[in-house]
């Protein structure tokens, strides 16, 4: 089987994974026992029947559930999420607002997570036993067991109260304007505009969200690195090429990490999703106007096309990520394509 019918085999099952996560999504967001009315209307309207009755019909809440899932789904094939309870905009509008800072905040955690994890654990691995191999494993137990909103307040109050060496919350210092938007990413809005201040500004301010977001799973990325490396480098086939008088930086690099990368990119391919969707806690610590922020707005106002909306753009992130797992297994071992 060719990568070509492998990939598109995996496209494929989207589809259906798509319809089901939405049915799911749809049903767990109605049954649960809440009035959405509530987050419409003020308090006052909801004693009056004509005003309940018409914000009823015109939310389309009085129609049977099935016809409202057939009505959502409809929608979504054209684009359309629906209407916030909450903001009264798009959702999609709402969520190409909140996304951009999202992603930058994403981007920066994984590229933390995998410059400092991989040497870490490739490190611990080929010093196996040593202080910087128990110092590594210290390291990321912490950061696996390390809640963020206990590290981020840990962080806030060490770096930028007592030792103002950092920023504090937000994206960009608040005597800033904000560059003008052309990607939603500050970092690289500020490099188009030349505003080197509002790039230095916009840097530093995601330093720390950075580090706490991605402590996780650059814990989990050095423990997997390590333990994979530990047991290819344990397998006969190494001892022979040392044998055949290789260099050792060969020997690590071309033989032991090209052998140990399938569970490592399973790894870093659902890290950045992980980022996408943990930065709930992380957002709200720091003051980061992104799709966590949004999310937790939705769900404290039963904001169903929001919620629904959020849910929907992670699972397909989340897809689109094992998507591209899949695909880069297939490139590293031709073998996984016959499956």
């Amino acid at each position: 089987m060719g990568i070509i019918t492998h990939i598109i085999r995996r496209l494929l099952l989207i589809i259906p994974l798509s319809i089901g996560v939405t049915l799911l999504l749809f049903i767990v967001t109605h049954i649960v026992p809440s009035d959405p009315l509530a987050a419409i209307l003020p308090e006052k309207s909801l004693e009056s029947p004509e005003i309940v009755a018409t914000t009823t019909a015109k939310w389309g809440l009085d129609k049977p559930l099935h016809i409202q899932y057939l009505k959502y789904l409809t929608n979504l094939l054209k684009g359309d999420m629906g209407t916030s309870f909450k903001t009264k905009n798009a959702v999609t509008t709402d969520l190409s607002t909140y996304l951009p800072a999202t992603i930058e905040l994403a981007i920066g955690s994984f590229i933390f997570a995998v410059v400092v994890g991989l040497p870490l654990g490739i490190i611990s691995a080929l010093k196996n036993g040593s202080i910087i191999d128990h110092f590594t494993r210290i390291f990321s137990l912490l950061g696996a067991s390390m809640p963020p909103f206990w590290s981020g307040l840990i962080v806030l109050y060490l770096l930028y109260y007592k030792l103002p060496i950092f920023p504090g919350p937000g994206r960009i210092d608040a005597r800033l304007a904000a560059p003008p938007t052309v990607t939603g990413l500050f970092l690289t809005d500020s490099l188009i505009a030349g505003d080197w201040t509002a790039f230095w500004s916009s840097f530093t301010h995601l330093i720390l969200p950075a580090i706490i977001l991605g402590w996780f799973e650059l814990a989990l990325i050095a423990r997997i690195t390590r333990s994979s490396l530990l047991e290819i480098m344990s397998q006969d086939f190494i001892r022979t090429a040392r044998s055949k008088g290789l260099k050792e930086r060969i020997v690590i690099f071309r033989h032991g990490m090209r052998n140990s990368l399938i569970p490592l990119v399973t790894i870093l391919g659902l890290a950045f999703a992980g980022m996408m969707s943990g930065a709930i806690m992380t957002e709200t610590i720091f003051a980061w106007p992104g799709v966590g922020r949004y999310a937790v707005l939705a769900a404290t106002n039963l904001d169903y096309p929001a919620i629904m909306g959020v849910t929907l753009v992670i699972a397909l992130l989340y897809m689109l990520m094992n998507l591209a797992v899949d695909i880069t297994y297939a490139i590293i071992d031709p073998r996984i394509r016959e499956t």
